[in-house]
């Protein structure tokens, strides 16, 4: 039906369910008046996308609340039952984090999935994402799902799922629970099971502390050298914060089972609290959010801050640059020290497998290939998000060629060891402290650190712009942008040669200087590349989630100033392209 007639149509059919609670019936009477706000509500379905749904928590059908929750639990639940009985009895993994209404959300699924004959492990309270990831995998699951809005504000709260291998959802099964949700009545068509029947039905299984020690396990196998955390412990201080989230139990509890002595938990933010807070954004890539972090650090004179998102698959750090103060350290510095330190643990441990690969997105940093190649690593590109890098994985796995060492993507993701197959902040923060504690027996901070690589592989820099194109046109300027690149790509950027231009929605690459058409491995996505003379990659990407095109500067020279020149040169040039 034609959603933008029919709104009103929708908002009375809510208004007149049954299902509804006083509170929620309230909620929506309060707004009878408001055509604006009823439209905003019910012009439309919140979009299952890749990512599953994200929205604000609100009562309708375009926001996150338990019957959208319940419609979206359903549909999952048809594309299981389609793949057999089996798939039904391995069943669903489900887990929250900190988000208000989060138990609440996760119930309504489990009963939906109890209603289905689909058996249900939930976590009895909130966990870190990594540990979804590995629960579907550790208990044989066919799927699992994860309330979370990861590092979104307060008013946000989301709906992830995950496939048998412990990986979100591919793109073709996400179609396909899209597809059932257009066939399925949000109210009429729920089959579900009351929460203590479907327990004691044997259809829910409550997941906790010995799921907990056999994903603590499997962390702490990926510790490279204990030996050297054992030197330095006595002094080494590190401060943490959770963002008053799912880190707050794990990532303490992986340092002190490595042999950390010193470990500063920020209190304030060691307090679970969907409301965020002490934040304006429980976000690790915003600084700002580190300022009570950073106070606890000079009180104590701590070498390194860590940060996890509320879901604790990301993590970001702050480090101690030469002048004493706390820096923040990007994605991509984080992801080629990690890289760097632990092929040389591996390499030191004996402990390096066959064929070693590192995995990356295409818009992370260049120094990472770099590194890795240089030290007789093999570096692959994949699209942006684990998912990718998972079923990348699962080929080396099928095909018995390499294995991966470590997975990374720019925005503060880190994917180690083989059982997960989502970023895992658990075992990062672990790694991170770890390497730091090396470092520090060398009499070096991560800061001198970086410096060291740079010196040793070159001067790495990084930009991402966003020209955000908001209004009901934003979208139709947004594909309009992408298909003026696309039918005259450009052949010079800020006054330096274009050589080659990738299209990685049909793996074309056209090479600038001859003419020649070749193509590439990646296809399948809407970003375009386009490499310079000077080894300059310049990336523009729409946003997935956001009316916005990202424009990706991945840059490097001999020297910190040719590099920095290089930023500020390509940055003015992003500028114009709105024009």
């Amino acid at each position: 039906m034609d959603m933008a007639n029919n709104y009103m149509d929708e908002y009375q059919k809510w208004l007149n369910s049954s299902a509804l609670s006083e509170a929620e019936h309230a909620e929506l009477l309060s707004i009878k008046d408001d055509p604006k706000e009823i439209e905003s509500r019910f012009y439309g379905p919140l979009e299952f996308g890749t990512a599953g749904l994200r929205g604000t928590m609100k009562v309708g059908l375009h926001h996150m609340n338990t019957y959208v929750v319940r419609h979206a639990t359903q549909g999952f639940a048809n594309v299981i039952a389609a793949v057999g009985e089996n798939a039904k009895k391995r069943g669903v993994a489900i887990c929250m984090d900190c988000r208000l209404h989060n138990m609440d959300f996760a119930r309504a699924a489990a009963e939906v999935m109890a209603g289905n004959g689909i058996h249900v492990r939930i976590f009895e309270s909130l966990r870190p994402t990594p540990e979804l990831s590995f629960a579907v995998r550790e208990y044989h699951c066919q799927a699992g799902i994860n309330i979370t809005a990861s590092h979104n504000p307060k008013e946000y709260n989301g709906y992830k799922v995950y496939w048998e291998d412990g990986a979100q959802l591919p793109p073709k099964e996400a179609d396909q629970i899209a597809q059932e949700l257009t066939k399925i009545d949000i109210f009429q068509d729920i089959k579900s099971l009351p929460y203590d029947e479907a327990v004691a039905a044997g259809m829910i299984t409550v997941l906790g502390e010995e799921c907990d020690e056999r994903f603590m396990r499997n962390v702490m196998t990926m510790v490279n050298d204990p030996a050297v955390v054992a030197k330095v412990a006595d002094k080494f201080k590190i401060v943490f914060t959770p963002f008053h989230g799912c880190g707050h139990l794990l990532v303490p509890l992986a340092l002190r089972r490595m042999g950390m002595k010193h470990i500063i938990c920020e209190p304030h933010q060691m307090v679970i609290d969907g409301n965020f807070p002490t934040v304006k954004s429980p976000n690790p890539e915003n600084p700002e959010g580190f300022t009570l972090a950073v106070e606890l650090a000079k009180e104590h004179h701590a070498t390194l801050i860590v940060g996890t998102d509320p879901d604790a698959d990301r993590v970001g750090i702050m480090v101690r640059n030469d002048q004493g103060e706390y820096m923040p350290f990007t994605g991509n510095q984080t992801g080629a020290l990690l890289v760097d330190y632990l092929i040389g643990a591996k390499n030191r441990a004996g402990t390096m497998p066959e064929k070693p690969a590192v995995l990356k997105s295409i818009v992370s940093t260049e120094m990472v290939r770099t590194i890795a190649e240089r030290n007789g690593v093999t570096c692959f590109d994949t699209f942006t998000g684990f998912k990718f890098m998972a079923e990348k994985i699962g080929q080396f796995e099928q095909e018995r060629s390499y294995n991966a060492i470590f997975s990374f993507e720019e925005s503060y993701g880190y994917m180690i060891g083989n059982y997960v197959r989502d970023k895992d902040a658990v075992t990062a923060s672990m790694l991170l402290v770890e390497m730091a504690c090396w470092y520090a027996s060398q009499n070096m901070t991560l800061f001198d650190a970086l410096n060291a690589l740079y010196e040793k592989y070159g001067y790495f820099a990084e930009q991402t712009h966003n020209l955000v194109m908001p209004g009901l046109d934003g979208l139709t300027k947004m594909a309009q942008l992408m298909a003026d690149l696309r039918a005259k790509p450009y052949t010079e950027i800020g006054g330096t040669k274009v050589t080659a231009f990738k299209d990685y929605k049909d793996g074309s690459v056209l090479n600038i200087t001859t003419g020649e058409k070749s193509t590439m491995e990646l296809c399948g996505s809407n970003v375009l590349r386009f490499e310079l003379e000077d080894g300059t990659s310049f990336i523009v990407r729409p946003s997935g989630t956001e009316p916005k095109i990202k424009v990706y500067i991945l840059t490097s020279g001999a020297t910190r100033s040719e590099s920095e020149e290089r930023i500020t040169r390509y940055s003015k040039f992003v500028e114009t392209m709105k024009k």
